[in-house]
């Protein structure tokens, strides 16, 4: 089996976010054993732009939609989100919690 960067376990964790859910750069990288990696999380977002992945799905811990310029347009990701029912105010998700995807509990253990 070949080894996959770490660019691409994070993608193969993003594809699973489903609609109308989101995750952080930091349950990202705990469920893949990388705690502490938030940042590399997203530097893969930011180079995710050539892969389908609902990149817009994956926020900061407190639901900032701090990917946002990486968009086409700076409302590009909040439209994407509200188009999926995910209310958002100011770049932030309100009721965060409702639509928390926490992949450590959704996911079978990574391997």
């Amino acid at each position: 089996m070949e080894d996959l960067s770490f660019f691409q376990k994070v993608y193969q964790v993003v594809v699973q976010i489903p609609f109308g859910k989101v995750t952080s750069y930091g349950a990202i990288a705990n469920y893949l054993g990388s705690k502490g990696s938030a940042r590399m999380v997203g530097w893969a977002m930011n180079a995710s732009n050539k892969y389908d992945v609902p990149a817009h799905r994956v926020v900061n811990k407190k639901g900032l939609l701090t990917g946002k310029h990486h968009f086409q347009g700076t409302t590009l990701m909040q439209q994407l989100l509200e188009s999926e029912g995910v209310d958002v105010v100011n770049f932030q998700i309100q009721k965060l919690e409702t639509h928390f995807w926490n992949p450590i509990e959704e996911l079978p253990p990574y391997q």
